[in-house]
Order: structure tokens, then sequence, then C-alpha cells
């Protein structure tokens, strides 16, 4: 149970959920909608960006201080690339099956689709967009979904384009590459309607039912990412992105709280205090033959040690204030963000092969007494100069108030800090793409999974769990198109379930199996071309040789299909060579002559049928 009473916090939290569609090609362009290898890039070009002014003149904060880092930009170009995603050729239209999926998505969160939609340029320079911003358009507004604590809205839904994926970071800069920039990408908004990190996860997980709903969502990890913005009644909206799993919505909101309830309290001890930040000095002397092997490889390269005093903050700079995270880990992210590898201070020292005497010496250099902390970093010059006042103007920022920020979530559900907040200004009119009229007569409402399950059970006989299996699985749409064409439920849902399941705990690549390699053997089965016993081998043989057609990988098995007489004739040979114990136990000997007809005819026939010919032959001796 939550030591929090969110409640009486005043908890508010809201979610932004990010979802790439599996659509044939991009938003923007005709290019595929499939990530590559990085390996498989076929050239390769560099850029700088820096932040544009807005309509009204003014630059973003945001993309302001991002644009302040130097860095940069190596873009991976493939095959498959074009000069829209390089940026040296204007947008093409917004493709047409991306904005008939996200007409069904509005349909299903009950929204008010506008009536034209216009593509806006959003300021992103931290280099995951060759363009220097992302483009959005507004499709709807005005929905509602349910959970257990009652119904929360959704403000918006957006269509917009996927961002570059990020392969190395490196020292002068950033690898992306460029497969994935463009992939259309819906982003929903809720109201700030959540009161509970539980209420949290659960409209998270409604809204991703719903998006899987459309049959047209890519899945596995990265395609689906949560934002998820938290505030307190007396601390400040924080925006945490890149929430991978669902389950980690949850902690991510309580450590939030926990983070804001310990920085207020911290705040108001400081103000208890009158503490107050010191000016930055140069304390490289205090360092001269230090064995921090830290500070000697940063002085060793030319650099120096800058400093500042923090007066009235000794113990607090060390107080935890999430999981393993502390308020120097607040400052050390800001001088990070600068170039820098962190920072030291005096609630940790002597460490990291700082003695106590330098400890000392540090104090007296900023003239900083028992009740005060003291913040060094070590770097070179410029490094140095930029972080330590970064970590400075956190620290004040701490005296006065929790900063309103965006923030990166962390595996262990903690975050870290990013960059501001951003605002109004990082959005201006696409003018390179015309506006598109919308239709929601176009389109017809999805099916919910949960309206699937209770339709798969009833109609095609499948049981509860393997009917959900299905339902919610990546294959869904798989499923649904064998179906019909006439094959049998079970069988197919047992295939790409319950098959793909032990050919992967088998070490079978089945990343590499195509929705045309399983509708080629399903309709291999159908028509009797191949035995269900053989289909194992076959699913094998292809993913392992993706180039192979279904019926190649038969042949190349051995599988083809034996027509009913030559089936017959290898039951036959088998009873009489067990003709001894047919005679003794009857049917009793069934059991054990299946098994050996099956081993016999090596997958090329369906067992059905051997079942029925060996129980006419046994009794016909019997």
């Amino acid at each position: 149970m939550s030591k929090y009473d969110y409640e009486d916090l005043g908890l508010v939290a809201g979610l932004e959920i990010h979802q790439q569609l599996d659509t044939e090609e991009k938003l923007f362009c005709g290019c595929p909608t499939e990530l590559r290898d990085p390996e498989e890039s076929s050239r390769t070009f560099t850029r700088y960006l820096h932040p544009t002014r807005s309509e009204l003149g003014e630059i973003d904060e945001a993309a302001l201080e991002e644009s302040q880092i130097d860095r940069e930009f190596e873009y991976l170009g493939y095959d498959t690339t074009c000069l829209v995603e390089a940026d040296d050729e204007p947008p093409h239209r917004l493709d047409e099956e991306a904005q008939q999926v996200v007409l069904e998505t509005a349909q299903l969160l009950d929204m008010t689709v506008i009536d034209q939609a216009n593509v806006m340029r959003k300021i992103v320079v931290d280099g995951s967009n060759t363009s220097g911003f992302q483009r959005s358009t507004l499709v709807a507004t005005g929905g509602q979904i349910e959970t257990s604590d009652g119904p929360v809205g959704v403000e918006d839904l957006m269509l917009e384009e996927e961002s570059a994926q990020r392969v190395e970071e490196r020292e002068d800069g950033v690898t992306f590459s460029l497969d994935r920039l463009g992939i259309p990408l819906v982003e929903i908004g809720t109201s700030p309607d959540i009161s509970s990190p539980q209420q949290a996860r659960e409209a998270a997980e409604r809204i991703g039912m719903l998006l899987r709903s459309t049959g047209h969502v890519k899945r596995g990890l990265g395609t689906i990412r949560q934002d998820v913005n938290v505030s307190i009644a007396d601390g400040a909206r924080v925006e945490m992105k890149g929430v991978q799993s669902l389950d980690d919505i949850d902690d991510l909101v309580r450590f939030e709280v926990g983070r804001q309830v310990e920085l207020l309290a911290i705040r108001d001890e400081l103000q208890s205090r009158d503490a107050a930040v010191g000016e930055v000095q140069d304390v490289t002397d205090v360092f001269e033959g230090t064995e921090s092997g830290v500070i000697e490889g940063a002085l060793d390269s030319g650099g120096k040690v800058t400093a500042v005093p923090l007066f009235g903050f000794d113990g607090l700079v060390g107080r935890e204030i999430q999981p393993d995270r502390r308020l120097g880990t607040e400052f050390s992210d800001h001088a990070k963000r600068h170039g820098a590898g962190g920072i030291f201070h005096t609630d940790e020292l002597p460490a990291y092969g700082v003695t106590e005497d330098e400890v000392e010496a540090l104090r007296d250099a900023v003239d900083a007494g028992d009740e005060d902390a003291v913040a060094i970093v070590a770097a070179s010059p410029e490094v140095a100069d930029g972080a330590i006042e970064a970590a400075a103007k956190r620290a004040e920022v701490a005296i006065e108030e929790v900063p309103e920020e965006t923030r990166g979530a962390n595996e262990d559900g903690t975050s870290q800090y990013l960059r501001p907040l951003p605002g109004a200004a990082r959005m201006y009119p696409e003018t390179d793409v015309p506006p598109v009229d919308l239709d929601p007569e176009e389109v017809e409402t999805p099916e919910l999974l949960t309206e699937k399950v209770e339709r798969y059970q009833s109609e095609f006989s499948l049981g509860a769990g393997l009917a959900e299996q299905v339902a919610y699985g990546r294959r869904m749409p798989l499923f649904e198109r064998a179906v019909e064409t006439g094959a049998d439920p079970t069988f197919v849902a047992g295939l790409v379930e319950s098959t793909v399941t032990e050919l992967r705990r088998d070490d079978v690549p089945v990343e590499n199996l195509t929705d045309d390699h399983f509708l080629a053997v399903i309709s291999l089965v159908t028509d009797g071309e191949l035995a269900k016993e053989g289909v194992n081998d076959v699913m094998t043989l292809l993913a392992e040789n993706p180039e192979l057609t279904a019926e190649e990988a038969v042949e190349e098995a051995g599988l083809s299909g034996v027509g009913d007489e030559e089936v017959r004739e290898a039951v036959v040979e088998v009873v009489e060579r067990n003709d001894e114990q047919v005679e003794e136990e009857g049917m009793g000997a069934f059991s054990g002559l299946m098994g050996e007809c099956m081993g016999s005819l090596r997958g090329k026939a369906d067992g059905d049928l051997v079942s029925q010919l060996l129980r006419e032959e046994i009794q016909k001796r019997a």
C-alpha cells in the first residue's frame, strides 16, 4: 500500500500515447515502413541543427537549450531512403492508409473529427529529425475512455511522423538511422483526469487495447511509447518521456510524486536556513597533485576544476529523493547536459580519491562553512564553466520551487532531467503539405479486441484462453485473413500462437516469417497438399531460409503429400508387421501402432486419415 495519500497531495496526471502504425508506406513519402539493420546502410551524411523562430518571433526554451550543445548529427541512409527523408525534397501528401487508421482510432475513442487537417511543424533540434522539426497534424478532439476509477477524457488525437532511430552516441555527436524516420505515428493525449498510479496504468492499457483493435499498429519493443505528465498541488507539472512498458507506469507516477514531495521538503528546509548559492570559482589549485582519477585525468588533459558554494545546503545535496537518486543527482543531470561527466559534492566527499584535506581546502577556497555544501566539476575549461553554471542554476531553483521540466524515464521507474518543458513557440504551420478534408463516415468502427474474444469463442469454437491469445496477439489480422479463405480456425489459431511459441523456444528465427509464409502454408494444409504433422518442419525451413516458397520448403523437407492408397499401404504394412499384437490386443494396440504409422509416413499424411485407416485395418484382424 502506498505511503502517500494522492488525493490529499492533489495528484493530477495525464498520458500521451505514441503508437506506430503498420502501414505500407511512410507518412510523407512512398518509402517502406520496415526497420533495417544499420550495417545495411549504403550512405551517410551529416547535419548541424539550430532552432528557428515561431510565427511570433519567439524561440522555444527547450529547443534553445538543446542547441547550446554543440553536436554533429550523422544519418545512415539505405537503398530504401528517399530525398524526403534526407530533407532534400518537400514532403508528399499525407498517406491515405494512415489517414484511414487514425480515423478508425478516433471512432474507437469516441472523438469528434475536425473538418480539415492542417500539418504543423514542431521544432525538434536533438537530431532525431533531419529537418530540425517534426510534422504533426491534429485529427480529432474531445473523446473519453472508461476506467474503474472513473472516466478519463481524451483531449486530442494527432497524426505525426516518427523520429529517426538513435544508433550510437559519440563524444562529438550522435548517429541516427533513417529507416524509422517518417513511419506514421498516432499521438493520443488525455485530459489531466488521472488521480492515482493505478489509474494511469489502467488508462494506458485501455488505450493500447483500442489501438490494437484497429489491426493496423506495429507491435514489439519501441513501437508504442507512453509519456506521463504528473503534478501535485504544491509541486509542478513534469513530463516524463519514453516509457516503454506498461508495467513501469505506476512506478513512474509513484516515484515522481515521491520526488516532488522530497523536493518540497528540501525547499522548506533550505528557506528556513536562508540558503543561497554563491559565485562560481576556479579551484584547480586545490587539487594540484590529487590522487582522484577523475580529477587528475581532467587536469592532465588541460582541464580545470570549477566550484560553487551552496550556503545552507549541507546534508541536503545528498538527500535521497528517488531510489538511488539524490538532490545532487539532479544537479549532476544539468551538468551532464553541458558535456560534463557529472559533479562531486561535499555531502559525498571524501570519496573517489578526494581526500579529507582536499575537502577542507575546497571549503576554505570558496568560504564555505560547516552548514554549507560545495559542488565541483572537473572537465575542459569550456565544459567545466558551463556545467557548474548549470548545476548552480538548478541549486537556485531548489530554494524556490519544484521546476517544471521534461524528464526521461529510467528502467527502474525513476527519471532524469532532459530539458525544459516545451512551449507554444515550438509550433508553426507546414507550408509544403496541403490541407486534407477528413470524413469519418468513410471508415467503419473497428471491432474491439474484447468483442473479438467473444466472437472467436462463439463463431469459431475456440477455447477462452486461445481466443484471447489470438485476439490480443500480433498476428490477429493474419488469423482473420486466413479464416476468410476457408481455413480451419482451430488449426490457424494453433499455428499463429502455439506453433510459433514452440519454434521460438527451439531457437528457430520466427521473426523471419512473413504473413505470406503463413498464408501459403495454411493454404497447402487446407488443400490437403501438406499434412498438419509436417507444418513445424516446413515453418522451421521457411524461418531459416525465408527466400524459399512454401512449396519449395515442403519439397526440401521431403513432405510432399501422398495419396490415400499410399497411406493405406503404409498402415497395412505396420499392422502386418505387428499382426500377433493385433490379434492379442485388438484395439488396445491402436495407440502404439498409430505412433509407428506416423513415424513411417514422416509427416506426409494427415493424422486423422491415418487414424481412420488404422482403425479399419485393426478391426479387420481383431
